[in-house]
């Protein structure tokens, strides 16, 4: 499963600057002009894909199995914000990696992404499976 040359201690990283759509809202409403928990979760997610997509088969796929994360510190409109995931451990078909975002500050979130890689095949099954299961419970 997957092209060799992944190794533990790999490194991606990204730099965003906070936007008013990154800002911390419900339904709308900015409870907090600040980056959110959910950009930040999004954006430890990419950082953690983008270690993965150099080693994939064409046949495979990515997906996201689980995100921890703690979010230390706010970051304002105009911040820039850099993260960085390492990847900690290889198994068979799954990958973890350990994210830090950054501001111009200091550490502002820090977590771990757990991603699962699978057959496109099998993603596919699975999706129409539950659309099934789903669409015949209603």
């Amino acid at each position: 499963m997957m092209k060799r040359g992944m190794e533990v201690g790999r490194e991606e990283m990204i730099e965003i600057i906070v936007t008013e759509d990154m800002f911390a809202a419900f339904e709308g409403e900015v409870v907090h002009p600040v980056y959110s928990t959910v950009a930040m979760t999004y954006h430890m997610e990419w950082v953690s894909r983008k270690i993965i997509l150099p080693f994939l088969e064409s046949h495979e796929e990515g997906m996201g199995a689980s995100v921890h994360l703690e979010h230390l510190a706010p970051s304002p409109l105009g911040s820039t914000v850099t993260l960085t995931a390492t990847l900690v451990e290889i198994r068979t078909n799954s990958v973890l990696t350990k994210v830090t975002a950054k501001n111009q500050l200091g550490v502002i979130g820090k977590g771990d992404v757990k991603q699962v890689i699978l057959p496109k095949e099998k993603i596919i099954e699975k999706v129409e499976e539950v659309t099934f299961l789903i669409k015949n419970k209603l």
